[in-house]
């Protein structure tokens, strides 16, 4: 099972999974970044979900 959501090959800092998101949705990627660091100090919802995304996101061609 895949996403039809890219990981970004070019906007990454660990794997892509931020990037690929805000390329995807037109976000700003440092806005969407900051927003994942908001949400990962909530242990649970952050750490697993980039876990999870990264597993079920397409790679980068």
């Amino acid at each position: 099972m895949h996403i039809p959501i890219k990981r970004s090959y070019s906007d990454k800092v660990f794997a892509g999974v931020i990037g690929g998101l805000s390329e995807h949705f037109q976000w700003n990627p440092t806005i969407a970044r900051v927003l994942w660091v908001i949400v990962s100090l909530t242990p649970f919802p952050g750490i697993i979900g980039y876990l999870v995304l990264w597993m079920l996101m397409e790679n980068p061609d």
